[in-house]
């Protein structure tokens, strides 16, 4: 017995000391980036999804400390935020999400947490929205398109009522931040105004993307997109929907079949084998992806459907 006692003490001594070394080495390797620290002076922003992140970043730099609550990888339409998420919203002195649909669980969430100082920032609004049609995405969204940041004009539109919440918190710099959102806005100027006349010279103006994400994006360019429904959060598309595809392709000479880093890869190198077309990725821009900011991956977007329409 006093064996057996002893065995157990020195178990239990055991696992105590490796818990313990396990939680030493990870304060010293990383702090959790998915909680603001206490003691930084920098402003609180809680940001949605990763594109309203890349925005606040823009605008704000050193003076904010950003977090993303739904994970990269992560759908943001049906996200569930967790006690963490809104332990944060708690702390936070800035909220940002989309709107038009996008995030359905923001009201419940906010109703949650008690931070009466909260500035809370719905990036889509004053931008002009697309109506959705089709009755799944009405379904999905509600009466408006959300995918309005997958826009550089609307992109524009967002990071400005960020530029004004950050002002509204923090008004003695002003002058910083409407520096920092003219130099984001003139990038966005600048590569909108030299992609439109790129795309003004091609004929074909039709691609074909796994989800209907790009109408905005569409919408800047003069440009129509074509997608494989049902396919960015779940199930397959009918053999119907995937002839209707395939007969598009054919007839408008569709080169390349772009896939979306959530939507089903089977489903797009099908359609591609079947029209004699190679399969790109693009970006949505919902999840940080590759290690590219927004910048970096519209521009990435935009050499690609237009050497894919050329």
């Amino acid at each position: 017995m006093i064996k057996k006692m002893g065995l157990l003490i020195i178990t239990l001594f055991l696992i105590l000391s490796l818990t313990a070394c396990g939680n030493k080495s990870g304060d010293a390797s990383a702090k959790d980036k998915n909680t603001f620290e206490s003691n930084d002076k920098k402003i609180k922003v809680m940001t949605s999804f990763n594109a309203l992140s890349q925005f606040a970043k823009a605008v704000g730099k050193d003076k904010v400390d950003v977090q993303v609550i739904v994970p990269n990888g992560t759908e943001p339409h049906d996200f569930e935020p967790k006690p963490k998420d809104l332990a944060n919203l708690s702390k936070a002195q800035i909220f940002i999400y989309n709107g038009f649909g996008m995030e359905g669980w923001v009201e419940k969430s906010l109703n949650a947490v008690n931070n009466k100082d909260l500035v809370v920032v719905e990036a889509s609004k004053g931008c002009d929205p697309i109506k959705n049609t089709d009755e799944d995405s009405v379904k999905e969204h509600g009466q408006y398109d959300p995918h309005t940041w997958i826009s550089l004009s609307m992109a524009k539109i967002e990071s400005k009522n960020i530029e004004e919440a950050l002002i509204k918190v923090d008004p003695s710099n002003k002058d910083y931040y409407e520096k920092n959102y003219n130099e984001f806005a003139s990038k966005l100027d600048a590569m909108l105004n030299e992609y439109k006349q790129k795309f003004s010279g091609v004929k074909n103006k039709n691609f074909v993307t796994g989800h209907a994400a790009f109408a905005y994006f569409c919408r800047d360019f003069n440009l129509n997109q074509n997608s494989v429904e049902n396919v960015f959060a779940e199930g397959e598309p009918t053999p119907k929907r995937m002839q209707k595809l395939i007969d598009y392709c054919k007839k408008n000479n569709v080169k390349t079949i772009f896939m979306e880093d959530m939507a089903s890869p089977k489903v797009s190198e099908t359609l591609a084998k079947e029209v004699n077309a190679k399969v790109e990725k693009i970006y949505t821009t919902e999840s940080q992806e590759d290690g590219k900011d927004y910048l970096q991956s519209m521009k990435e977007n935009l050499e690609k459907v237009y050497e894919s329409l050329k």
